[in-house]
């Protein structure tokens, strides 16, 4: 009997030529609340693929009782309600480390673009001021240290990749890791690191770790890079600390908001970059991220091993 696939959102196409191929499935697409709500009353459903914004919470998971699997394309779980899928036994599945090399990649790029103000020259020379080059502020990167928090894949890479630029690093992670760089205290990090960069998942214990308290206590020419998740930041704090030149600048691919109004007071600052959260949406990483969540939707359903997965079954629940 076919199984019944429910996308919340779209996929690649290479991903969704997979779908279409497997002939024990059917494919039903959710993208907005009223094909969601037909879906979910006519049909039953067996798994679903999601991206970053398909919200699967307790309210949803209420109203499909055959539901085996919820997939994310990607590795971030915060809009998956996994402790009730969990209690469900529904398993939850990702695509671990398909994004590391290129948000770790992102990471650089807005650190070295913050540190040597490239964005503002390369406007600069488009509209022919050539003569501001007089003017021009920026600073090398090499010899600085990069406090690093989270060590994880992410954050490892990230690591490796300023010590070639010639960066000297140091890290704050929930615990120790087998790693040749100094783990310090959080607050050491905050007071000693020329640049910080996050890498943290969003969770009730990292949400606004970096407050006014934490701002307060950085180098007032410190950088600000954040690829993980924009909760992590206070935002408020963030542009008080950031007008009254408390701290140096703010490079990120996250907000906690997104997408932000126009009237974000941050999009306004001279030395706030951001993009709009696409550090993964290179078409290598994408590509494959897609194709590792379908590949393991498909595995978990025939009751196979999944080839490369995440599986969340937390015990303690």
């Amino acid at each position: 009997m076919s199984k019944n696939i429910l996308l919340l959102e779209t996929i690649t196409d290479e991903a969704m030529l997979m779908l279409e191929k497997a002939q024990d499935v059917n494919v039903l697409t959710g993208f907005d609340k009223s094909s969601l709500k037909n879906q979910i009353a006519n049909h039953s459903i067996d798994a679903i693929i999601t991206r970053g914004k398909g919200q699967v919470d307790s309210s949803l998971l209420e109203q499909l009782p055959d539901l085996k699997v919820i997939s994310r394309c990607g590795v971030g779980l915060d809009n998956i309600d996994v402790i009730a899928a969990t209690k469900k036994n529904i398993k939850v599945v990702n695509a671990p480390n398909s994004n590391a090399d290129t948000i770790a990649e992102h990471t650089i790029a807005l650190l070295l673009m913050l540190q040597r103000n490239l964005y503002s020259t390369v406007t600069m020379t488009k509209e022919g001021r050539w003569a501001d080059r007089n003017s021009y502020v920026g600073d090398e990167s090499h010899s600085k240290t990069l406090g690093i928090v989270g060590m994880g894949n992410i954050g490892k890479k990230v690591a490796k990749i300023a010590t070639a630029l010639g960066m000297n690093v140091i890290y704050w992670s929930a615990s120790k890791e087998t790693v040749p760089y100094p783990f310090v205290s959080f607050e050491d990090l905050l007071k000693t690191s020329d640049s910080i960069s996050l890498h943290l998942p969003l969770t009730s214990t990292t949400e606004r770790l970096i407050d006014a308290t934490a701002l307060s206590k950085m180098k007032p020419t410190a950088l600000l890079i954040n690829t993980a998740r924009g909760k992590i930041i206070d935002q408020d704090a963030l542009y008080t600390m950031l007008i009254k030149k408390k701290i140096g600048g703010f490079a990120a691919d996250v907000l906690a908001d997104e997408p932000p109004l126009s009237s974000e007071p941050l999009l306004q600052l001279e030395n706030v970059l951001v993009t709009a959260h696409l550090g993964s949406l290179t078409s290598t990483t994408y590509t494959k991220m897609c194709a590792v969540t379908v590949e393991n939707t498909l595995a978990i359903l025939r009751g196979e091993e999944p080839m490369e997965f995440c599986i969340y079954n937390r015990k303690e629940l």
